[in-house]
């Protein structure tokens, strides 16, 4: 494949924009923005094609769900490796193929699930029953970190309570989330999954849309607060995934040694590029050399490299403009006189490779604990007193997920209770599950994915009440 300069990547005069390989920097192809009168017809498309969607029994849409659950598994392997290609991260490990297995996972749970009538009231005078009805066309712009998981959870549950979507890819991971498409549309009824692509010009028109009656989306908060101030015009309902600048606490006495496999990649997976990983870590200071030591050298021993290699776990970082956030928040760092406690082997390749990299000599108000640096480095801050490292944790615009560690689960629930995060973890960290509601608190974004609660934010509540 051809190769390209960083440059000509980034080049302003480029209408189109060109998908990379982070590993290798080869040219995969060229998105294309999708017209504003291309989007008009897909919607229109979609729009149509919703009503007879909504007009099947529920129980044969859950039947058609299980099918594309098939054919996710069948084609598994193949869009694994369009994943390591185009996002980076390794096909082993905690990589593409378990990333299409949550696809799979997160496409069966929706299917399986009922969400029947409720009589919400009755007595001799009345009975009231709330119903739940389709919203109509969703539209969702999925990220370019896990860019078929986080796809499948807005496509999924939107289909299964009979509305249609209209999803624009990240442009970093446009091809990957293509395939994936044509997968799913050889089950699907026509139209009622359609696909736009290009930059956020395009997601901006898509979002704003009139006919659009809800937005799932996840990414950055700045770009979360401009699909707010879209979906003013429409009332849009919403479901915001805005990221994360989660801190885990380990409390004083913890067994770090036990539990290292599961620190490590509550930070490091995904090379730290998921909105729920471990992005700040606060330590006692009587704990924080057993940590640092043990920390380290399990890290020496994580190979990185092309994701292609059977013997990789960790890949590159996806995009160049994520590489150059990363190396500023370094820089700063090095700048300010932050201790680097450990730095990996960086790979002899020519992608987007920063090595793992634990960052001491920080606290709250230097950038790289502020900032959610969603890369493959960890601040990790230390505390004298619980109620410290509490009020640190909290200090922050973010409140998706948070952890704490500690050999006493009592305790660890005491401290997880004043945690100001969706979800907080004990012992592990970005434990999601399908049945299990996630969202996020503060600037992290509102709205519930996964399980019946997901099912419910996709949905409309009719109430209709007989008088007797």
């Amino acid at each position: 494949m051809e190769k390209t300069s960083l440059e000509k990547e980034n080049s302003p005069s480029n209408t189109d924009f060109l998908s990379l390989n982070p590993s290798t920097l080869e040219v995969i192809g060229k998105v294309e923005n999708t017209s504003p009168e291309e989007i008009d017809a897909v919607i229109e498309k979609a729009k149509k094609a919703q009503k007879l969607w909504a007009a099947k029994p529920d129980s044969e849409r859950k039947e058609v769900l299980l099918q594309v659950a098939e054919a996710l598994q069948s084609n598994s392997k193949y869009l694994a490796e369009w994943i390591t290609k185009e996002q980076g991260k390794p096909l082993n490990g905690p990589g593409a193929n378990f990333e299409m297995q949550a696809c799979v996972g997160w496409t069966q749970v929706p299917a399986s699930l009922d969400l029947p009538e409720e009589i919400v009231f009755e007595d001799e005078t009345r009975k009231d029953i709330l119903y739940r009805t389709p919203i109509g066309v969703v539209a969702a712009i999925a990220p370019w970190n896990w860019p078929l998981m986080i796809a499948i959870w807005q496509i999924i549950p939107s289909l299964r309570m009979g509305n249609a979507v209209v999803i624009k890819p990240s442009e970093y991971t446009t091809y990957c989330s293509l395939e994936m498409i044509k997968v799913i549309n050889r089950v699907l009824p026509e139209g009622i999954l359609q696909v736009v692509t290009g930059r956020g010009e395009v997601g901006s028109y898509l979002t704003g849309h009139p006919e659009i009656g809800k937005i799932m989306f996840t990414g950055s908060i700045a770009t979360g607060k401009k699909v707010i101030e879209a979906s003013a015009g429409n009332m849009a309902r919403l479901t915001l995934e805005c990221g994360g600048n989660d801190a885990g606490i380990i409390l004083p006495g913890f067994d770090v040694a036990k539990h290292i496999e599961n620190i490590f990649w509550g930070a490091f997976l995904n090379m730290g590029q998921t909105c729920a990983c471990l992005k700040r870590l606060y330590v006692h200071e009587d704990d924080y050399e057993k940590l640092i030591e043990v920390l380290s050298d399990y890290s020496a021993n994580i190979p990185m490299g092309n994701g292609a290699d059977e013997n990789v776990v960790l890949g590159p970082v996806q995009n160049k403009m994520q590489y150059d956030k990363i190396q500023d928040l370094i820089h700063d760092a090095e700048n300010t006189g932050a201790d680097f406690l450990f730095k990996g082997q960086k790979p002899d390749l020519e992608g987007y490779f920063i090595p793992v990299t634990l960052i001491g000599n920080v606290d709250n108000g230097d950038r790289i604990v502020d900032e959610e640096q969603f890369g493959p480095v960890l601040p990790i801050i230390k505390y004298k007193t619980l109620e410290e490292a509490i009020s640190k944790a909290n200090d922050s615009e973010n409140g998706l997920g948070a952890s704490v560690w500690s050999d006493d689960v009592d305790q660890a629930q005491k401290v997880a209770a004043q945690m100001e995060a969706g979800t907080v973890w004990i012992n592990q960290h970005g434990a999601i599950h399908p049945f299990v509601p996630f969202g996020g608190a503060k600037q992290s974004g509102y709205g519930l994915e996964f399980g019946i609660e997901g099912l419910k934010a996709v949905t409309i509540p009719k109430v209709i009440s007989i008088k007797k």
